[in-house]
């Protein structure tokens, strides 16, 4: 088994969601309960965060620039000016204990991303696609944690992670439409403490998972069988991704939520990023078309 590196010391209470920015080289994440966005330039270790006053959760970039995000309760755009979001659609406006999680952009410019409960119901998790449109579409039901997702090298098959189900699934994705179906089980995590988190897919098409509770990532085959494991100094290593020049740079948040003060003594690098050289490039990550 390898190890990852300690990177840089972000020391959030939930780091998630990396991007890589391939035109800037930098790359981008967030603190989900810290309420910010993070942007690392790792030539010059230059940090800069930016207060969004909600939860945030997901981040994508736009054909046309700038950044577009889920947020606790919607989807909205990034005013840079104004450093401050604007709502496109809210439809968890009116909802308690529940918010957005985790997501991602498929190869047609639309926005994947999707809900978990926040007092453990494992069947209120909803996966909706934002459309450049405008329109909103509920595309799956009956998660606990709308977790990890991403899409083969091919563009068909979407990958989906439910996170206290211990599970990733696969469905058919057809590229065309955006509709997915036939879904069914990739990967199934024994009843252990580690649950699958973040997901990315590499440029051969295997899926490294961030196994939130187990400090490593796996890289999963695309028939679901173990590849390796890396090490991260962090027992929730919550999500990855491919950056660097070549996409060989291999990412890794991590957060402090849910750790005792006896195990914040044993993982003192809880909350910070961490890299690991892969041998395998990534691929690039697509922009959201509105």
């Amino acid at each position: 088994m390898s190890n990852a590196v300690l990177f840089f010391p972000a020391q959030n209470f939930l780091g998630e969601g990396p991007l890589w920015n391939v035109d800037e080289q930098a790359l981008y994440w967030v603190d989900i309960i810290g309420q910010h966005f993070h942007c690392l330039d790792p030539r010059t270790m230059l940090h800069e965060s930016f207060d969004v006053g909600t939860p945030v959760c997901v981040l994508a970039f736009r054909k046309s620039g700038g950044l577009v995000m889920a947020l606790r309760d919607g989807f909205a755009y990034w005013n840079a000016q104004e450093k401050r979001p604007e709502y496109i659609v809210r439809p968890l406006e009116h909802l308690n204990n529940v918010r957005f999680n985790d997501g991602a952009v498929d190869c047609a410019g639309r926005f994947w991303a999707g809900t978990m409960s926040t007092t453990g119901d494992l069947n209120s998790g909803v996966l909706y696609r934002l459309d450049p449109d405008g329109s909103l579409h509920v595309m799956d039901t009956g998660f606990g944690i709308s977790n990890g997702l991403g899409w083969s090298p091919d563009n068909t098959i979407m990958y989906l992670t439910d996170s206290p189900r211990r599970v990733i699934y696969a469905y058919d994705f057809a590229a065309t439409t955006g509709a997915i179906s036939n879904k069914r089980v990739f990967v199934q995590l024994p009843n252990d403490p580690p649950q699958p988190d973040g997901l990315v897919v590499d440029s051969q098409g295997y899926v490294w998972s961030a196994h939130w509770g187990g400090g490593c990532i796996t890289r999963y085959a695309p028939d679901g069988s173990v590849e390796r494991v890396i090490q991260v100094a962090a027992l929730h290593s919550s999500a990855c991704v491919f950056g660097g020049p070549a996409l060989s740079d291999l990412y890794i948040t991590s957060a402090q939520q849910g750790l005792s003060q006896e195990q914040l003594k044993q993982y003192p690098l809880s909350g910070d990023l961490f890299h690991y050289q892969s041998d395998v490039p990534g691929l690039p990550k697509f922009q959201f078309a509105g």
